[in-house]
């Protein structure tokens, strides 16, 4: 056979040394080495491959080279990457497949995993139909190698010498270590990418919105870091803007999460063709976009800001859903507002809360909001200790029957008599509380406080119901109705003697969960109320399916029914709705005698108001309310 391979001791057949294959050798080495200096150098894996070809011709002397990858489809073709020498389009005239079929050196190197030589092609029966035009371009002898990649044969080099009989075993073994070095290059290589494709992986994951693919909060304040440092000295104004999109939790509570991301992508969409050069867009949270626009004062902000708001005056369509998804912008300026990236973001994002209460949808920011933010964060952290320190008192303003005039309860109010800013308004403290997440550590000041009243005055044999407040966070508390089964164990109550008031704004924030967090209080006996009844929404089928005693009319219908004909009507008609269900109605707002004269006409149950009694320190109530309705 022309055609011989390596055998386990690396023998080819006996013969003896001559100069030629000194030469050979010398040869070899000399394309060894060259191939060494191409892996040192290669880029990438192709110009390795092309590099390779070309030292085996160049500095080796040799007539033609060529590698080839394998590939795994039906054929099981191998693939030409790489070639160099006098190749003329002889590539393209072989069956190139390392296929069982396959007699070719390329092939079977690459099915036995052995190196394999025709030391005189032009004799060799398995290429006689390419006898003409190996002759043509001066084909005497070919070599070829397997390329062991990460463990498995993934392609050939091959190498062809227009010298008969060559590639004698010295030769052989020399320019297999070539190709096992070239197989190593590969392997190095492809490591090398997959390495960098992880870095840029965990760059984008640490940079880079996954979503919308923009930058992310933490690039984006490095941007704007960079941008303060090339701005300063000299000082070149810039503006952050934060982005505020609206109807995105509405879309995620009522469509969910894949249909709110939906929305996202959209309006990213609509922003970014609309982002000169230079500027800078990012998304920094849930539904909150931002922009850097360099060069840019209060002037062109407020026109740059007019011009985004248009961008969104259609609609999107989400879900197949027409939905008004618009942006509220808030605004700072550099230096004006701040000279740290912290300070500008803060700002901007104040400025965009003010604007949900914008008419024109953008405000920039002014130094009242931040001296306003300033006196809420040392408010909340004095809220913090005074919660802690017991030094909120319990107020409670009396209910009286219409029919009897006798008192039939009073409501649990919280006051705060700070010791430095005097009275702090309870709509103000209790809003920082919920915003703050504390309004669960207020409600169980509150309801220890009501507790101890309760027990006070049955000890006093003169017990009164009193209710207490529970707000939206506290319906979702899963801790709630055994934490008040605890006070009851603690304290041993009545539990007639208590009742809970919850706004129905709050019950229709989750009517699922509240229902099944009022029968659990409904369950340890206590009685039951919706406050602000007419604010909420809610249906008559689950106002039905409540476990409610009472429905407290809200106190802008009661405080107006005198002057407005709508209003008389709404209380009117509540008060015929709660007796049809079975409940007693509580007016509050009850404020002059004609509103009390109108409501007893009505035939409503229960007065609360400054008509009765503004809300009292819980000490006097228990003194002094029962001597002022003898009087």
């Amino acid at each position: 056979m022309a055609r011989s391979k390596v055998t386990e001791n690396g023998a080819i057949g006996a013969s003896c040394v001559t100069p030629d294959d000194y030469a050979r050798l010398y040869r070899a080495l000399r394309t060894l080495s060259a191939g060494n200096r191409a892996l040192a150098r290669a880029p990438d894996e192709q110009t390795l491959l092309q590099d390779m070809c070309n030292a085996i011709v160049e500095q080796g002397g040799y007539r033609m080279a060529w590698i080839g990858y394998i590939e795994h489809d039906e054929h099981q073709t191998i693939r030409p990457m790489a070639h160099a020498g006098v190749e003329e389009g002889f590539l393209q005239l072989l069956d190139l497949t390392w296929s069982e079929q396959s007699a070719t050196p390329s092939g079977l190197a690459i099915r036995t995993g052995t190196p394999q030589v025709g030391h005189d092609v032009l004799h060799d029966p398995a290429l006689a139909k390419l006898f003409e035009e190996q002759k043509r371009r001066g084909y005497a002898a070919v070599s070829a190698y397997p390329l062991v990649i990460d463990g498995e044969i993934g392609g050939n080099l091959s190498i062809v010498s227009s010298e008969y009989n060559a590639f004698g075993e010295e030769e052989l073994r020399v320019l297999s270590e070539l190709a096992e070095d070239v197989a190593y290059g590969i392997s190095a290589l492809r490591s090398r990418v997959r390495h960098q494709e992880v870095e840029a992986a965990m760059h984008r994951m640490a940079y880079y919105d996954q979503l919308t693919g923009l930058p992310n909060r933490t690039l984006f304040l490095d941007q704007l870091g960079r941008m303060i440092a090339s701005s300063s000295p000299p000082f070149r104004p810039f503006t952050v803007g934060i982005l505020n999109v609206t109807q995105f939790r509405e879309i995620n509570d009522v469509l969910g999460y894949q249909q709110a991301n939906e929305l996202l992508l959209q309006v990213a969409a609509r922003l970014q063709p609309q982002i000169d050069q230079g500027y800078f867009l990012g998304r920094v949270s849930d539904n909150e976009f931002a922009i850097l626009q360099p060069n840019t004062d209060a002037e062109r902000a407020s026109q740059e800001a007019v011009r985004l708001l248009r961008q969104f005056d259609e609609p999107l369509t989400v879900a197949g859903v027409q939905v008004d998804a618009r942006l509220r912008i808030g605004l700072s300026l550099f230096p004006g507002h701040g000279q740290e990236p912290d300070a500008l973001m803060r700002r901007a994002t104040m400025a965009s809360r003010q604007a949900l209460r914008s008419a024109v949808n953008y405000t920039i920011f002014n130094g009242s909001l931040d001296k306003e933010c300033t006196r809420h964060v040392s408010l909340i952290a004095e809220l913090h200790h005074a919660i802690e320190h017991d030094e909120l008192r319990l107020y409670c303003q009396p209910k009286i029957q219409f029919d009897t005039g006798k008192l039939c309860g009073a409501e649990a109010l919280v006051r705060w008599q700070h010791p430095e800013r005097g009275l702090v308004e309870p709509d103000l403290f209790i809003k920082l509380a919920e915003q703050a997440g504390m309004i669960t550590s207020l409600t169980h000041w509150i309801l220890e406080a009501a507790f101890r009243h309760i027990y006070t005055l049955e000890q006093a044999g003169r017990p009164s119901p009193l209710a207490v407040n529970l707000s939206a966070r506290d319906l979702l508390d899963p801790r709630l109705a055994e934490r008040i089964r605890g006070l009851f164990l603690t304290w041993g109550i009545d539990p007639a003697h208590l009742q809970f008031e919850l706004t129905e704004s709050a019950l229709m924030d989750d009517p699922g969960g509240a229902l099944a967090t009022l029968n659990q209080l409904k369950a340890l006996g206590v009685q039951l109320a919706v406050d602000d009844f007419g604010t909420g929404y809610s249906s008559l089928s689950y106002l039905q399916r409540l476990p409610a005693d009472t429905i407290k009319i809200d106190q802008s219908f009661v405080g107006a029914m005198i002057a407005d004909q709508e209003s008389d009507t709404i209380v009117r008609s509540t008060i015929d709705l709660g007796h049809n269900l079975g409940l007693h109605v509580v007016a509050e707002g009850v404020e002059n005698r004609d509103i009390w004269n109108r409501l007893a006409t009505l035939g409503c149950d229960i007065a609360q108001g400054y008509f009765v009694s503004r809300p009292i320190p819980v000490e006097q109530f228990d003194s002094s309310w029962h001597a002022t309705l003898a009087a």
